[in-house]
């Protein structure tokens, strides 16, 4: 008998699987608490909730978080996580320490189907999409490393896959992780990245949740970005740009796009000043994420004195553009490189609610 995974349940889908099973309602609360804010997986732990519940429970469904097979440290702090789910898949998610922030990089994908030729994720395909429960599982995993006075502050949803081409179990997630009974983090601290899904784009515009918004951007023109991004040749810059106007955007938030500089491909002052022109009455922040190699990608980084020639174009014509150094390139977790590699240092066993 196939038995559900209740890290694919929000704590409204608990309390009602409560109310099923002949409980109370806020049993499922409790259910709640134990697995996503205790992170206990282990019924026989969760030690007030009824016998017969228990019993109940672990005849019908099980809390199957995913595993740590590797973990690489980089010199900068960061670690990258190979995360292994029930069937073997295997994603990675990277953890970034910065001041008093601890940013997790999850994925929402088995790889990545859109072929970005600046991504090593884009080399592999996609095998499948993650659910709900195993996007919110990387956090579950990761966070059993932590020591007790440490936590997962925020999230971006920046690491392999396509958040809006796996839609249903993206939303979900942010659900589960945004709900007070759930992992309750704030929307403001969570950001969800994608390359540019027109339709996702306005899918996701009449959700409500709130979360930061981050577009792939990476190129000023059609015929530029459409070499880079094969998402391009579906939706164009102004279909893109059009459905950026018309997201609601809460209150003193801005929506972030993504800048890969490209030394020679989309570095120029040109490129710059039509930046500035193509995000013109969107209320908008930019960061340019200077290219992290990888082996056979064909591109190089800029100068230093390139990128921040292209950043004082666009604060000087009132853009606010922020420089992103991305953390762990020295273990292959930086912004792009994330995909396909030789075993990782070493393996951390994690013991699940003993």
């Amino acid at each position: 008998m196939h038995r559900m995974n209740l890290l694919d349940l929000t704590p409204s889908d608990l309390e009602a699987l409560a109310i099923r099973f002949g409980e109370p309602a806020y049993r499922g609360h409790q259910l709640a608490r134990w697995i996503f804010g205790k992170g206990i997986t282990a019924y026989d732990s969760m030690t007030n909730l009824p016998r017969q519940f228990r019993e109940r429970l672990a005849g019908e469904a099980h809390v199957q978080a995913p595993t740590i097979a590797d973990v690489l440290p980089s010199r900068d702090g960061s670690q990258k996580f190979q995360i292994r789910f029930a069937d073997g898949a295997e994603v990675q998610a990277v953890l970034m320490p910065d001041d008093d922030r601890l940013t997790l990089c999850l994925s929402t994908q088995v790889g990545c189907g859109f072929g970005c030729r600046f991504c090593l994720t884009g080399t592999m395909g996609v095998t499948r999409n993650l659910s709900a429960g195993e996007i919110v599982g990387q956090l579950l995993a990761v966070r059993h490393t932590l020591r007790e006075d440490e936590r997962v502050t925020h999230l971006v949803y920046m690491g392999m896959g396509e958040p809006l081409a796996n839609y249903q179990s993206t939303v979900k997630s942010l659900r589960i992780l945004t709900d007070p009974e759930g992992f309750g983090y704030s929307p403001r601290r969570i950001t969800v990245s994608t390359v540019g899904l027109v339709t996702g784009i306005e899918k996701l515009a009449k959700e409500n949740l709130r979360v930061n918004f981050a577009i792939s951007l990476h190129a000023t023109s059609n015929q530029a970005r459409g070499e880079l991004m094969p998402i391009n040749r579906g939706w164009g810059l102004e279909d893109l740009l059009s459905a950026c106007r018309r997201f609601p955007l809460p209150v003193r938030q801005r929506m972030t796009f993504e800048y890969v500089l490209l030394a020679e491909v989309n570095d120029t002052p040109e490129d710059a000043r039509r930046l500035v022109s193509l995000l013109r009455g969107i209320r908008a922040k930019i960061n340019l994420i200077p290219f992290n190699p990888w082996p056979g990608s064909g591109f190089r980084r800029p100068s230093r004195d390139r990128i921040e020639a292209f950043q004082r174009i666009l604060l000087e014509r009132g853009i606010t553009a922020t420089i992103r150094w991305s953390k762990g390139e020295d273990i292959g977790a930086a912004c792009g490189q994330l995909g396909p590699e030789a075993p990782m240092a070493r393996t951390i066993e994690l013991a699940y609610a003993r």
